[in-house]
């Protein structure tokens, strides 16, 4: 546990904590949406401060950063708690742990992990980068961007992959350390935003232009979920707003929806591979030069072709690779793939 960044005190002993768009007001001995931070006597506390609930080795194309460091390792990393309470989420075991009545006392949920011992381990196993992902690092922050200091100073990259629901004084305080973000775009539709998933689209949509203008590489990541992420129109509509807002070189995956894993929407069917090829063919058609799909492996829409000539340049089963570019280049035409090494 550790006294909080980023929340203003009110006279009346309350909070108002500032570290994602819902800033929440908060009364003493009560705790945000995300249920990590709570009011001790008129202070914030962040309750999971070093207590991590997952670390892994994975590969970086997992995340999945598809343009950035491919091949490498990244030392993955997450707490409890989420500022979203997403039906379909896939981690909510861990992603809603902080909720409910459930647990009172977060500290015994996860091992004590140090920001020395996250940048130690990821050394020590060849990785080339830390990730914050597997929950919300917005909601975990002070922890992760300790952590992001450490592994900056010492030559390793920084990922987050995160809903996108951070506030300004968040992004201010992580963009000097991030390298790259993978935001999940989950619908175009704040009703749906609201509905599914307890927050809008505006701060995403918002938060997705500062940081490409702010130079963090962006990958963006849709879960195609029937009847409520398939239509061939909201597709269509994401895919413009990559491409005009964000670029055309940024990477749009397209993932699998599994019932069997969600939190709530287990009597839905799974996505089909027609779905995902739909969705990539409206992707390629409007202009994206990156479009994925993820979560069936084998389909060849997972590799990564020249924009130009259409030559195969990295080739992929899950997440084992086969590069056939020359140092981001396509070994046919010359043109940049728009990798970041």
């Amino acid at each position: 546990m550790k006294q909080a960044l980023l929340y203003s005190k009110n006279k009346d002993r309350s909070v108002r904590c500032s570290v994602c768009s819902h800033r929440c007001t908060i009364q003493p001995g009560k705790r945000g949406v995300c249920g990590v931070r709570e009011n001790r006597s008129g202070k914030l506390y962040l309750l999971v401060y070093g207590k991590a609930i997952s670390e892994a080795i994975d590969p970086i194309e997992k995340k999945p950063f598809f343009h950035f460091l491919p091949g490498s390792r990244s030392l993955s990393i997450a707490t409890v708690g989420c500022n979203f309470r997403c039906d379909n989420c896939q981690n909510w075991q861990i992603s809603q742990a902080s909720k409910g009545s459930g647990y009172t006392d977060l500290e015994i949920l996860g091992d004590d992990l140090p920001p020395e011992k996250v940048v130690r381990d990821a050394i020590e196993n060849k990785c080339e980068s830390v990730s914050y992902t597997y929950t919300e690092p917005t909601i975990w922050m002070d922890y992760a961007l300790d952590c992001m200091k450490l592994a900056k100073k010492a030559g390793l990259r920084n990922c987050w992959v995160s809903n996108g629901y951070m506030s300004d004084e968040t992004l201010d305080c992580i963009i000097p350390y991030l390298d790259a973000i993978n935001v999940d775009l989950k619908f175009f539709d704040t009703k749906k935003y609201q509905r599914v998933c307890g927050g809008s689209l505006e701060p995403i949509v918002k938060n997705l232009k500062t940081l490409k203008q702010r130079g963090i590489w962006v990958e963006i990541t849709t879960l195609s979920i029937p009847t409520l992420s398939d239509g061939p129109g909201m597709f269509r509509a994401m895919a413009k707003f990559i491409k005009s807002e964000l670029g055309e070189e940024t990477p749009w995956h397209i993932s699998a929806f599994s019932p069997d894993i969600s939190y709530k929407l287990k009597s839905l069917p799974a996505t089909s591979a027609e779905t995902l090829q739909r969705a990539y063919e409206i992707g390629k058609k409007v202009g994206l030069r990156y479009v994925y799909t993820g979560n069936i492996p084998g389909l060849e829409s997972e590799n990564t072709y020249c924009s130009v000539c259409n030559t195969l340049c990295i080739q992929r089963y899950g997440y084992r690779i086969i590069r056939r570019d020359v140092d981001g280049i396509c070994p046919n035409c010359k043109t940049s793939i728009n990798l970041i090494s």
